[in-house]
């Protein structure tokens, strides 16, 4: 991987590689096709995330980042002595959960793909999940909490692994509780956090799991309770929060709704009060800031991938800075962590298919994902090492938003503040408390 001449530069070796790959996504058609013929010889592997909708910010790099790894698959993959074509089928889920299980199943029984990977959020993962357990066709997946994941989809603690097909790696909720223990501790505050958390998968996992590792870390917890997702009224958590004296504010909501929140939080006077606010599932994307205006200077949330992360993505060729300013020379956006993240998917369903003794044999393919170790763009994965069946963690660094550089063409830019949970990443920044800009 060549090295970046600055936070914001690239060397001259990197912008050789990202205008190749900015060229390789504006030439690649989205349906293009192997050469190879079809039938025995061809890998069909179904891709579902969501692109539209109110989680659709999660897949505005897939494409991108699809293209990428079908240019790296042009020629075909050898495995065991053989070669075999890749075609990918992209399905958006619209951010619904029920059509998510649906596309899964057109995939599986209409177009007869062999493998099928999805991303972002456990009402993506899960039901596409459980549609190809059903089915018996193996299935890779990433960026939702592996226990919402697990536990969400039936598993027991300290029973068999119900799960035969599917496998996921992602970052957990041990992962949080390291990585908000060592960030809020680069912080003075009176250590009570207010939770916020809906009635759903992540929600459940959170509440059931960190709230007790934070209480151990020395953390006084105010839980508001569960609240449905689509909520437009948060009076009744603000005025307790306030009332209890919290300075840390944690919450995992759909991104809309913490908007909502915190737009209501500084008009109620508790964003005033918090030094520190950390987001989860909200508050990844530079437009969700740019939304805020000032009052998303200081906001802080927990990275499962950035573009200083010092790795390279083997199904795109790319170091992690060169993929995030592919992203940017292509789309004209801000980079963002989902970039990465879905990068590390293929990296891994790519070692998994040349690891397989067949490929197209699903038995064979299942096996290998259930032993895969892989080097991918968020570091390596190893489903040897649990902690349980089928999951294998990532890790987190922490990351705080700031106002970009007078003279940026950016409103903000995010920096790491935080990396107990992933020491081999490098810090950007030191972490600032939050105060509430006019």
């Amino acid at each position: 991987m060549s090295q970046s001449n600055g936070p914001g530069g690239i060397s001259r070796r990197g912008f050789l590689k990202t205008a190749g790959a900015a060229a390789a996504f504006l030439s690649v058609p989205a349906t293009a096709r192997s050469a190879f013929a079809s039938g025995e010889d061809v890998i069909r592997i179904g891709f579902v995330s969501p692109q539209s909708g109110p989680i659709g910010i999660f897949g505005d790099g897939d494409p991108y980042v699809l293209d990428l790894v079908r240019k790296t698959v042009a020629e075909g993959i050898d495995v065991g002595g053989k070669r075999y074509g890749v075609e990918f089928i992209n399905k958006d889920t619209q951010s619904d959960p029920v059509r998510a299980a649906q596309v899964a199943k057109d995939l599986i029984n209409g177009d007869g793909v062999d493998f099928v990977l999805s991303t972002s959020t456990p009402e993506t993962v899960n039901p596409v999940a459980d549609a190809c357990e059903a089915a018996g066709v193996p299935a890779l997946s990433s960026t939702a909490p592996w226990e919402a994941f697990y536990f969400g989809r039936g598993a027991k603690p300290d029973q068999p692994s119900p799960f035969k097909w599917t496998y996921h790696f992602s970052f957990g909720v041990g992962n949080f509780a390291k990585l908000y223990a060592d960030q809020w501790s680069k912080v003075e505050t009176n250590r009570k956090v207010g939770m916020l958390l809906p009635s759903d998968a992540d929600g459940n996992a959170i509440r059931g799991m960190l709230i007790p590792g934070l209480e151990a870390a020395g953390f006084t917890v105010v839980d508001a309770g569960p609240y449905e997702n689509g909520n437009a009224d948060f009076s009744t958590q603000i005025n307790l929060f306030k009332q209890e004296g919290c300075e840390i504010f944690n919450t995992f909501p759909f991104p809309p709704d913490f908007a909502v929140f915190w737009r209501q939080a500084a008009q109620k006077g508790f964003a005033q009060q918090t030094k520190i606010c950390q987001m989860a599932k909200a508050g990844l994307f530079a437009p969700e800031l740019e939304a805020l205006g000032p009052l998303g200077y200081g906001l802080q949330a927990g990275a499962y991938w950035h573009r200083a992360y010092p790795f390279t993505s083997p199904a795109t060729g790319l170091g992690c800075r060169e993929l995030a300013d592919g992203y940017e020379a292509v789309s004209g956006k801000q980079w963002n962590q989902q970039v990465g993240a879905t990068a590390s998917l293929f990296d891994a369903a790519l070692a998994a298919l040349k690891s397989a003794s067949n490929p197209k044999d699903k038995a064979s393919l299942a096996a290998a994902l259930s032993t895969l170790k892989a080097d991918t763009a968020v570091g390596t994965i190893d489903f040897t090492a649990g902690p349980v069946p089928n999951c294998t963690p990532t890790g987190l660094v922490g990351v705080q938003w700031v106002k970009a550089p007078a003279g940026s063409n950016r409103q903000f830019e995010l920096e790491i503040v935080a990396n107990a949970d992933h020491p081999t990443v490098p810090l950007t920044a030191e972490m600032s408390a939050y105060s509430l800009q006019g």
